[in-house]
């Protein structure tokens, strides 16, 4: 079990979250760090493109060599939604998991470049006694494919604690927004490089789902899953997080901190936004990239209203916010959008958040984008949610509060 934070702690962490969001947040906004964010095109899967337009994307950034040589990187996956939900019959890697030939590229030029060690990571709703493999298995993914792509290749379903048989405490700089810290799986700390990769999506809660949403996976259900305390004492597994991180019922298991204020919001559009801005504080990203090679408009998870689509793009940057905010208005949406305009209908927009405690800036006048500009790669991701807005509304009048029907204003 991680060592306990003491109340003073919590005084401590919950004063310095009040300045970060009272008097000083203008100006940790204003000097929030910016990074380049390099923009490819790349219009297929197949490594012959693939892999060249990759391998441009990193060196418009610096490279890979001195960021990942002699280094153990863990990338966090984007597998939400399980293996077998597809679209229609499209492959997850075309619809809205990271697809594995973009995943299987950047291990191998990981690898050209000089890593030791990679580990892919994930949460994932497996049983504890299963290797994480199973979960790639069954998405017909041959984890072959991937072992293969290095010297050293491993895989762990950080949804457990894995071989040092506890979580590891990430505190919040400055406080944290909504928790003081966050208990997470070993292998997030043990590790030199921190990558995510994600698609470009809609997401029902949050606006958009890209690199800065995907490190909400991180968060073990077996610490923040439903009567996750219930099932410490049982030795079982909760299931969905929704629950306790969407609405704020219950408290961490295994020791975990309790949030801040017990009488914040208990609306998921208020905390999920700074839950996500607390862990890109707290587990500092090393190198963003977004798949917008294929994905889908409408959605996190298939739906028979998303439209599956092909804006033919790469990304990476060095900053997780600056990466997101370039992705977000290359989808014709406000990276500066408040709370009540798309694609933030119903929520926080997660990207000031982050912003104002110093994160990144999400300022595209102060990130310099290297490669084509996000006007050249446009893709109007908002003119499909407003006919899929209409198409739901003709269908269902009496919208459903979640899932498929929430933030389509």
């Amino acid at each position: 079990m991680p060592n306990p934070i003491t109340r003073r702690d919590i005084l401590r962490r919950t004063g310095a979250a009040a300045l970060a969001l009272a008097r000083p947040a203008v100006s940790r906004a204003a000097s929030a760090p910016t990074a380049p964010v390099a923009v490819t095109r790349c219009r297929t899967y197949s490594p012959a493109e693939l892999v060249p337009a990759l391998q441009e994307t990193f060196d418009r950034i610096g490279g890979l060599g001195r960021m990942v040589k002699g280094k153990t990187v863990a990338i966090k996956l984007n597998f939400n939604g399980g293996p077998t939900v597809r679209l229609g019959h499209h492959t997850l890697g075309d619809s809205h998991w990271p697809h594995p030939n973009l995943v299987c590229a950047a291990m191998q030029l990981m690898t050209n470049a000089g890593a030791r060690r990679i580990r892919l990571l994930e949460c994932a709703g497996r049983d504890p006694n299963e290797p994480f493999e199973e979960h790639f298995l069954a998405a017909n993914w041959n984890p072959a494919d991937f072992a293969r792509c290095g010297p050293r290749v491993e895989f762990e379903n950080t949804n457990f604690m894995g071989r040092p048989k506890k979580f590891v405490r990430f505190p919040v700089p400055g406080g944290g927004l909504l928790y003081p810290a966050y208990d997470l799986n070993h292998s997030y700390a043990d590790c030199d490089v921190f990558v995510t990769i994600a698609k470009y999506k809609d997401h029902p809660t949050t606006g958009v789902t890209l690199v800065m949403k995907n490190l909400f996976g991180m968060t073990p259900t077996l610490v923040y899953g439903e009567r996750a305390r219930e099932h410490e004492k049982q030795g079982s597994v909760p299931g969905s997080r929704m629950e306790m991180m969407h609405y704020g019922q219950g408290e961490p298991a295994y020791g975990a901190p309790g949030e801040l204020d017990p009488a914040s919001p208990r609306d998921d559009g208020y905390r999920l936004p700074r839950i996500i801005a607390d862990l890109c504080a707290a587990r500092p990203v090393h190198l963003s990239i977004v798949d917008g090679i294929k994905t889908m408009a409408g959605a996190q998870t298939p739906d028979p209203w998303c439209t599956l689509v092909n804006p033919g793009v790469l990304m990476a940057g060095t900053n997780v916010v600056t990466t997101a905010a370039v992705a977000v208005a290359a989808m014709n949406y406000d990276p500066r959008a408040t709370r009540g305009a798309v694609p933030f209908a119903e929520c926080d927009n997660k990207l000031l958040l982050a912003e104002q405690i110093g994160v990144g800036t999400c300022d595209l006048s102060r990130i310099e984008v290297i490669g084509p500009s996000v006007r050249q790669v446009m893709f109007d991701f908002r003119d499909l949610r407003e006919k899929r807005r209409a198409e739901l509304k003709r269908l269902f009048p009496k919208r459903h509060k979640y899932g498929a029907f929430r933030n389509e204003a």
